[in-house]
């Protein structure tokens, strides 16, 4: 995640040329939406070990949605705060520096790009209810983790990861169907997708002892079927995801971009009609059944390193997340209404 696709949440009215934050979020809204009041600078989101989050900052990150869809945004618009103040809290502890000249340079190219698509920069600021001081501090905290991804994503790191996950950046593509359940704790989803793949399995195993089939070719296909049937069955009474009227289908999709990392990571691991045992992603628990798989096309490191480095440096954002967050205090403010 580049600079500009850091800022982008917080700026997302005048960037409009930005990419990445954007890519899983609607159009902006008519310029006409009439928003709700922005919270005072005195409301707090969270604090994360000690530093607040305003609610004024989620507030501008809400922007990008038209009003009637805020609510069901918020926590994902939080979570990206709290997720963005975390790694920056890891980086001050790694003392990775940042020199004032550089952050008035990316800050003169943000007042160049708001005259380019004629607009007023301190009438943006004014609409964001965003000082300068504020978009110096954000803009400081993306160029650290540039400068730090940087450090890391040497050539031949970055060519390593290119040869280890050529299904990143080859175009292939996976078709897989699933069923996605709740629960309190690791041990409770774990034992429904457990529950859930037996039952699918012996359906299926009691469908194929009824087979006339004399041959493997024919057996085959009748297994088939009955484990796309038993599978689709499953999903439409016990999933919690919308693809349940589908059968849990969820069609074609890439190995990054399209689907949370846990679940791609998987459903491309797997052989076409296989299943899974339980993957937990932010959403819950999920059975994965592996449908097809479509070949990628021959690449060289060349021509996709810019991919390859942004897809680098969100893996190594998801590393350090994962091995600072639990060890930092989290508080969610309630929300007063």
């Amino acid at each position: 995640m580049n600079a500009w696709m850091r800022f982008a949440l917080t700026v997302s009215i005048f960037v409009g040329s930005a990419r990445g934050a954007f890519a899983q979020t609607p159009p902006a809204p008519s310029p006409a939406t009439k928003f709700p009041p922005a919270p005072a600078p005195t409301v707090i989101a969270a604090a994360v070990n000690g530093q607040e989050v305003q609610e004024l900052a989620v507030f501008r990150g809400l922007l990008r949605y038209p009003p009637e869809k805020w609510q069901a945004a918020r926590k994902e618009v939080l979570d990206y705060l709290i997720d963005n103040l975390l790694v920056d809290q890891y980086l001050a502890q790694l003392k990775i520096q940042v020199e004032s000249k550089e952050v008035d340079e990316r800050f003169k190219q943000i007042q160049d790009e708001a005259g380019k698509i004629g607009q007023e920069f301190q009438e943006i600021l004014k609409k964001l209810h965003l000082t300068e001081a504020e978009m110096r501090k954000e803009l400081q905290a993306a160029l650290r983790w540039d400068k730090f991804v940087l450090q890391q994503a040497t050539d031949k790191v970055l060519q390593d990861y290119f040869q280890k996950n050529p299904a990143m950046f080859d175009g292939s593509q996976a078709h897989a169907r699933h069923i996605l359940v709740s629960a309190k704790d690791d041990a409770e989803g774990q034992f429904k997708i457990a529950t859930l793949k037996k039952r699918i399995e012996d359906d299926v195993a009691r469908e194929t002892t009824k087979t006339t089939a004399t041959d493997k070719i024919n057996f085959e296909k009748e297994r088939i079927n009955a484990l796309l049937a038993a599978f689709a069955a499953a999903a439409e009474k016990e999933s919690t995801c919308p693809s349940k009227s589908k059968g849990g289908d969820l069609g074609w999709f890439r190995r990054v971009g399209d689907m949370v990392e846990p679940f791609a990571r998987t459903a491309f691991a797997l052989q076409p009609l296989q299943l899974s045992d339980a993957v937990k992603s932010e959403f819950g628990y999920h059975l994965i059944l592996a449908v097809e798989r479509k070949a990628g096309r021959e690449v060289k490191f060349d021509d996709v390193k810019p991919f390859v480095m942004e897809i680098y440096g969100e893996r190594l954002r998801d590393a350090i997340l994962a091995g600072y967050k639990p060890r930092s205090k989290i508080e969610v403010k309630d929300l007063v209404k």
